[in-house]
């Protein structure tokens, strides 16, 4: 009667075990899913530097946080695909232009800048850097990056279908004073090639970070998904999944 008891009291026991095991493995399913975030499809559309086309009212904001400096600018952004490319759109709070650099792949990230990066195939570290001026100069280049030795190659024969577009604008009150800054991209699928999964299918993942940097009082930068060395932490990109 006792070895009974004990066998119901060992069956019990494996039971919960399981039903234990199983629902934190759905947690960590859930909590993995809940951390990809959604790219939505969108029709080819015109750049005008404010953000106003009605395409952009099929996606909601992403935040980003600040990781350094004195100002507490709000910076957000929104991404959106079509079957030629990736469009994105920053919005940057700001009472102050820093911006002097009058040349497409000057070191832009010296002044105030907006950034975003592609790592379209996790198996290889190879990913897409792209900056933007408030003055709409762009910088565009593929980054290999080998355990944290990496450095910038600038596109070739970069014309036609491989060109991107770009516009930006300045906001400013009653006043005059500055309030805002606004950039808009399109970065066409042609650009990023050979990249792998590109261009993306439905279902399609690729990671991606977006950065902002400003220079009202010193350095201050703004990131969407926290990186601990600097804006190259490619491991530390969120995920996007294609709609």
């Amino acid at each position: 009667m006792i070895s009974v008891k004990i066998n119901h009291r060992i069956v019990l026991l494996i039971a919960l075990t399981l039903c234990a095991s199983n629902f934190s493995s759905r947690a960590q399913d859930a909590t993995e899913k809940s951390d990809v975030t959604v790219i939505h499809r969108t029709t080819d559309f015109e750049l005008s530097g404010d953000g106003k086309s009605e395409n952009w009212n099929n996606t909601k904001w992403l935040q980003l946080t600040k990781r350094k400096g004195l100002v507490n600018y709000n910076t957000q952004a929104k991404l959106l695909y079509s079957d030629q490319g990736i469009y994105a759109l920053v919005a940057c709070e700001d009472k102050k232009i820093t911006a002097t650099l009058t040349k497409d792949f000057a070191d832009l990230y010296t002044e105030d800048v907006v950034e975003i990066f592609f790592w379209t195939d996790e198996s290889t570290p190879l990913y897409f850097e792209y900056e933007l001026s408030p003055l709409n100069y762009e910088l565009a280049i593929l980054v290999p990056n080998f355990k944290g030795d990496f450095f910038g190659w600038t596109p070739w024969h970069y014309e036609g279908d491989r060109k991107t577009r770009h516009a930006t604008k300045v906001i400013k009150d009653e006043k005059g004073s500055t309030t805002s800054w606004i950039a808009e991209i399109f970065i066409p699928y042609a650009l990023l090639k050979p990249m792998e999964n590109v261009p993306p299918k439905p279902g399609t993942q690729w990671r991606i970070n977006l950065y902002r940097i400003d220079y009202d009082d010193g350095s201050s930068s703004w990131t969407w998904k926290p990186v601990e060395t600097n804006f190259h932490d490619f491991e530390r990109f969120g995920t996007f999944q294609f709609e």
